[in-house]
């Protein structure tokens, strides 16, 4: 899955919470939020000097259930439920999220659906 494609896939998918989605989709969009905080956090410096930061939350916001729905269908593709997603509270469960996000997903179908990368 390309860069474009993922993006599309993240919003499109916004509120699916049921499927699976490979590393790529993933990691594209991690980076396309990253990119787009960047260039929103800029705009809040020109035009307001940093006192408010409008442009960043409401970005923030408008990206808040697709990231969500991305990492629960990532989790999915490793054959984990989306609760795992609450370890993140814990502080240390961020690291374990990071090494979830970067392993392989199961090959062939598991119990979340079909294998996202068959076709490919």
């Amino acid at each position: 899955m390309g860069f474009v494609e993922a993006i599309r896939s993240g919003f499109s998918n916004y509120l699916n919470f049921s499927s699976r989605a490979p590393r790529s989709e993933y990691w594209y969009w991690t980076l396309f939020l990253v990119l787009a905080s960047i260039v929103t956090n800029v705009i809040d410096v020109v035009l307001f000097h940093g006192l408010h930061s409008p442009v960043s939350a409401i970005w923030t916001l408008a990206t808040l259930l697709p990231g969500i729905a991305v990492s629960v269908r990532r989790l999915h593709d490793i054959d984990r439920t989306g609760w795992w997603l609450l370890i993140a509270f814990t502080g240390i469960g961020l690291i374990v999220l990071l090494v979830f996000d970067c392993m392989r997903g199961t090959s062939g179908p598991n119990r979340f659906g079909p294998d996202p990368l068959a076709g490919a």
